[in-house]
């Protein structure tokens, strides 16, 4: 039975982190209608304003945090959280594209509660999945390209028994496990880092949840991760 397993690597760095984990089992991903989607990210967009309200974008608690937690880290040069680079665009009235209905989904929800949000095909993954500090040769190719790109040593990853599957945390993930019109079993994240928006995330998973459910179908199964419950069967 295959696993997700946060390692005592990301604790010591992160031990108020929570990652909000969502496993869905049998889900529709199919695009039919993109005009619901289209909506669904037009008014998340518009919500994500009111967490960029600072003009000095750097200095919005979102981003601010966020960049913080990446200086602990060796990370690639200009590497941002994905939240960061949702807001972004936002902020620069660049409006963010479709692509399939989970996708869309965990982005309008990413940006309705500014955190960072991702999510893969769990029927590529190779044994158990771990959040993790990369030893620094994992094989890692992101979309829109072909050069295989390994983490940094130290660097925090998700990864598997093939490789990693997201560099810097959040900021690029892996072409071998991004979800597709085909995916029919997912796994996806929320991430927390700012305790002070503990309520804010347990209504942005749960919302997560609902939104998969009326809109995907499929049996989903939802957990929050933390330094003293850090693994759970994903099966």
């Amino acid at each position: 039975m295959k696993k997700f397993i946060i390692e005592e690597e990301f604790w010591n760095l992160f031990p108020d982190a929570k990652i909000g984990v969502i496993v869905c089992h049998g889900i529709d991903n199919k695009i039919k209608k993109t005009d619901r989607y289209k909506e669904i990210i037009s008014k998340a967009e518009k919500k994500a304003l009111d967490h960029i309200q600072n003009p000095d974008f750097s200095k919005n608690t979102v981003i601010k945090s966020w960049r913080d937690a990446f200086k602990k880290f060796k990370t690639k040069k200009g590497a941002r959280s994905s939240i960061e680079a949702l807001l972004k665009r936002v902020s620069n009235e660049n409006h963010i594209n479709t692509i399939n209905p989970l996708v869309d989904i965990y982005n309008s929800v990413s940006l309705k509660y500014a955190f960072p949000c991702g999510g893969e095909d769990m029927d590529t993954f190779s044994g158990d999945i771990r959040l993790t500090r990369a030893v620094g040769d994992e094989d890692f190719v992101t979309l829109g390209s072909d050069k295989v790109s390994p983490p940094y040593q130290g660097e925090i990853i998700y990864k598997d028994d093939k490789g990693a599957i997201c560099r810097c945390w959040n900021w690029r993930e892996s072409v071998r496990t991004m979800l597709t019109e085909n995916t029919t079993n997912a796994f996806l994240c929320l991430e927390l880092i700012d305790e002070d928006r503990f309520e804010e995330f347990k209504e942005g998973l749960k919302y997560l949840g609902n939104t998969i459910q009326e809109n995907l179908g499929g049996d989903l199964t939802i957990e929050i991760l933390d330094i003293n419950h850090y693994k759970i069967n994903i099966d």
